[in-house]
């Protein structure tokens, strides 16, 4: 153990999303001292802030922890890569870019549950505090936050045509997924400003470096959470191949923000989640919280892809050096082009079992190239992707710590497709994907359907294609959920402090109830905000 004792009112563990929200908000206030950890290196590469980049970190592990799951029995027993990004700004630098806040009724669901505070209407204000958006300030949009949002500058062909072609099977188009409705199709808005990524790092955490009651450490992995009876005390961290140690001032607090894979591990290894798991791996038991790593959701992604009839799609501009030329010389001169957009362009949110939910329950994402995988080589012809998933899945999984080392990859088990409603919901979803494709609108675009294949018709085939052939599209949540009192697998309270213990609460993604209805980037960072907020005001109190 490092000899010096090093005192902080905030340990923030984790450097991501949620973590770089913290720091930044905490650090406000000069009398406070903090600290954040991130296990990873800083964020130096410009694969990091291209937002086409994330073609190359996605297979990156100095970037990435570049996960596997466990054999998933609903997969046909395969293990699943999951990618989590481990630098500053953790998976806001490496993901889709794609700025979605969800719908309304996640938000109300999660208060009716018991979670006062957590409301649209409470939370709607740090949708809006968080974000600098290029459309402006509105009643739904801020134009003075440090997360910049901005709308894609060029209409391209191809997106043009799926948006008709939504039309003509009845889903509006939607010329905003976070205003007044969400349903309808069109493009995204994405975490970019004048043609670079905007990741929280960047967002947050850099404007905030130069402050003297700030200490960013990176490669500094946490191994525990240490304890003074129940009141946490600080966190154990390796860094450059020693052991440190960082304790809490009087009335400080430890926020764990390591995202829904390592906040429930590192919770177990410090004596926090279920006894009966504890006890197999000879864990003293500090708080005996059988939610800790239970709830798992995610969003399970079914890839269509489709050979394009012109050559009009990302691949035909990779596949050759005068394409590539191209494109970067786009970026140079103009910061526009396929390097400042990402690959997802546009999407949809519509009902695929319809007469079942008021509401949407599936997403697009539509892509204007093709791989065999999010992030994979493109193929050698033109081609596209429509990328579809359920919004709000049944099945649960876990995560468990694997062994007392804090260094090895816990257990996860996503247990996808585990319900009837999620199989349903996989076979409807393909089918509209299809309707769409075969419309008047797309029909001159579509050469031919590469995967499923037309061969694929009923929906016994259709199942199987989801279990052989879906992914997941990154979204991971709920590990370390919150809930009122009478659940006994929530694992937080209203203001995100893990029960039984005191000084320690969860803020990321693994906080949520339940997944909320899109990509989870924007919400957890609203989260952040509001913890911040929270968190002052606890300690004001106190």
């Amino acid at each position: 153990m490092s000899g010096t004792k090093e005192y902080f009112d905030f340990i923030v563990v984790g450097a991501g999303s949620a973590g770089c929200v913290l720091a930044s908000r905490l650090s406000q206030d000069q009398k406070i001292r903090v600290l954040i950890l991130e296990a990873g290196p800083p964020d130096h590469s410009i694969w990091l802030h291209l937002p086409i980049g994330y073609g190359k970190t996605m297979w990156s592990s100095k970037y990435n922890w570049c996960l596997y799951t466990d054999p998933d029995p609903n997969m046909n027993g395969r293990n699943l890569y999951w990618p989590r990004g481990k630098t500053l700004g953790g998976s806001s630098a490496i993901n889709g870019l794609i700025y979605i806040r969800g719908q309304k009724e996640d938000y109300d669901h999660w208060a009716a549950l018991g979670n006062k505070g957590w409301s649209y209407d409470d939370v709607l204000p740090y949708f809006i505090k968080a974000e600098t958006n290029e459309r402006g300030a509105s009643d739904y949009h801020g134009d003075t936050g440090p997360l910049k949002v901005s709308n894609i500058p060029c209409k391209h062909e191809l997106i043009e045509a799926f948006i008709q072609g939504a039309q003509q099977i009845g889903i509006p188009r939607n010329e905003d997924f976070n205003g007044a409705s969400q349903e309808g199709a069109g493009y995204y808005q994405l975490t970019t400003w004048k043609g670079w990524r905007c990741s929280t790092a960047t967002g947050y955490l850099k404007p905030a470096r130069g402050r003297a009651n700030l200490v960013v450490r990176s490669r500094a992995r946490a191994t525990r959470i240490l304890f003074d009876d129940k009141q946490a005390a600080g966190v154990t961290y390796l860094h450059e191949g020693t052991e440190h140690t960082a304790s809490l001032a009087e009335g400080g607090e430890v926020l764990l923000s390591a995202g829904a894979i390592h906040s429930p591990q590192l919770l177990q290894l410090s004596g926090v989640g279920p006894p009966t798991l504890l006890e197999r791996l000879g864990i003293p038991v500090v708080a005996p919280l059988p939610g800790v790593g239970s709830s798992l959701q995610d969003h399970l992604q079914l890839r269509l892809g489709f050979e394009c009839s012109k050559p009009i799609t990302t691949n035909d501009e990779l596949n050759s050096w005068l394409g590539k030329c191209r494109i970067g010389m786009q970026w140079l001169l103009h910061r526009g082009g396929p390097l400042a957009v990402g690959i997802n362009q546009g999407g949809c949110f519509m009902r695929a079992l319809r007469g079942r939910d008021e509401r949407p329950d599936i997403q697009f994402h539509v892509g204007t190239l093709s791989a065999d995988m999010a992030g994979g080589k493109v193929h050698p012809y033109s081609g596209f992707t429509f990328s579809v998933c359920q919004l709000r899945p049944e099945s649960q999984g876990h995560v468990r710590a694997r062994s007392i080392n804090p260094l090895d990859t816990p257990e996860i088990q996503p247990n996808y497709l585990a319900t009837d409603l999620d199989q349903r919901t996989a076979v409807a979803a393909i089918r509209q994907a299809r309707a769409i494709a075969q419309s008047d609108a797309m029909r001159p675009y579509v050469k031919r359907e590469v995967k499923p294949g037309l061969d694929k018709v009923t929906d016994e085939d259709l199942l199987e294609f989801a279990r052989d052939d879906g992914a997941t599209i990154f979204h991971p949540s709920s590990t370390c959920k919150m809930g009122p009192q009478g659940d006994a697998m929530a694992v937080l309270d209203e203001r995100l402090r893990v029960r039984g213990v005191h000084g320690l609460r969860v803020v990321d993604g693994s906080a949520m109830p339940t997944l909320v209805s899109g990509n989870t980037n924007a919400p957890i960072v609203m989260m952040a905000e509001k913890a911040a907020d929270m968190i002052q005001e606890d300690r004001k109190t106190a």
